[in-house]
């Protein structure tokens, strides 16, 4: 099945504009309404005054689609529990069943190259779960960033994962991490996680030559652009950990598994940090969306 278009998208990629793909999970299941709707138009906002196309990406009624209308947008923040988050597995059960899916960072990359919208901007990424030797509890994000040709400007994986263990993944996989202006890998909510980044790019073109030179060598999947939350934005580590380990043992005793957990460990944080992290959430996607679309500008250039 082809990927369908909005007429802004459509145009744009026929006259080889620069196009940044973003998800919708963050609408249907990321935050509430009708901060979810605000932040999904601003984020658009922010792509377009930096030179770029935005491309939200969803299942409507079945059919994968880049660029959704404002009243789309509209259902998918009011509707959000009624809306299936749809991972990579579940785009066949989506599409058959003629569906709406919000779709996750995995789901987003795999339409997105579908679509040939080379770069993507989300909040944080998935990984591998604190536990999971026990648990064997790893996101689709990173299988899915060894097969999607898309760069995923992230601040880091999201602060609720085992950063270390997600960073040995990617680099056993052959993911390429790069730091954005840092060498320190981010961990969203704080630009600090102790840990280094493989990889430093201090540009947009630096991001866009990488992506070119992986690509051209035959070298399948993704490129991560890790960048961190604005400073005057962050909530540091010594104040938001202690609040992450409380809110997972919540999710243990509570029995919240598989693809439930992330969405409910975000909701208790914000509940206990009084929307701190909300609007922590709100200014790393939008950091994240500037960066992309100078990124696809400087890749459409090549």
């Amino acid at each position: 099945m082809k990927v369908s278009f909005s007429p802004e998208v459509s145009a744009a990629l026929d006259a080889k504009k620069p196009v940044v793909a973003l998800e919708s999970t963050i609408i249907a299941h990321g935050m509430a309404y009708p901060a979810n709707v605000e932040t999904a138009l601003a984020v658009e906002d922010v792509v377009r005054a930096n030179g770029a196309v935005p491309a939200t990406i969803a299942l409507i009624a079945g059919q994968p689609k880049a660029g959704l209308t404002r009243e789309e947008i509209e259902r998918f923040g009011k509707d959000g529990p009624g809306i299936m988050k749809v991972s990579v597995r579940d785009l066949p059960y989506v599409v058959a069943k003629k569906i709406d899916g919000a779709t996750t960072v995995a789901s987003t990359m795999r339409i997105a190259a579908m679509a040939g919208i080379p770069v993507f901007a989300t909040g944080g990424m998935g990984g591998v779960h604190r536990g999971a030797g026990e648990t064997f509890d790893i996101s689709a994000d990173l299988t899915e960033m060894t097969q999607s040709n898309v760069a995923l400007v992230t601040a880091g994986a999201k602060a609720i994962l085992d950063l270390a263990l997600t960073l040995e993944r990617l680099e056993t996989d052959g993911v390429p991490v790069v730091g954005y202006g840092t060498d320190e890998f981010p961990a969203f909510y704080s630009r600090s996680s102790g840990l280094k980044t493989p990889l430093r790019a201090d540009s947009p073109q630096e991001v866009a030559d990488l992506m070119r030179a992986k690509w051209n060598l035959g070298l399948r999947g993704a490129v991560i652009v890790a960048n961190p939350i604005p400073a005057s934005d962050e909530i540091p580590a010594s104040e938001i950990e202690p609040v992450i380990a409380a809110t997972l043992r919540e999710a243990d005793a509570r029995g919240v598994r598989g693809k439930d957990v992330t969405p409910f460990l975000l909701a208790e944080i914000v509940r206990a940090t009084a929307g701190r992290s909300l609007q922590a959430n709100i200014a790393l996607v939008k950091n994240n969306a500037k960066v992309a679309a100078q990124i696809a500008t400087a890749f459409s250039r090549d």
